[in-house]
């Protein structure tokens, strides 16, 4: 439970880490991914657990890869591991 948790705040923080670089607001991601402010604020402080399709969307707003999104959020012999 603990490492999911660490997941979702570590792939919360990129997300907010992406939205930013690329000077995008909580709102206009909303509007560019079909997702509501609140469901993006959650997901960005690591309250939700998304799914692949919200993560392909929030990517395609953000105009990125999935690949990208996850970049350094999981190391990729730890999903090879389990």
């Amino acid at each position: 439970m603990a490492d999911e948790l660490r997941l979702l705040s570590q792939l919360g923080k990129r997300i907010t880490y992406l939205r930013k670089e690329r000077g995008i607001s909580q709102l206009d991601l909303s509007i560019d991914s079909g997702l509501s402010k609140s469901y993006l604020s959650d997901l960005e402080h690591g309250r939700r657990n998304p799914s692949v399709a919200s993560l392909s969307k929030i990517a395609s707003a953000l105009g990125v890869t999935l690949e990208e999104l996850f970049r350094g959020v999981v190391e990729i012999k730890q999903l090879i591991d389990n």
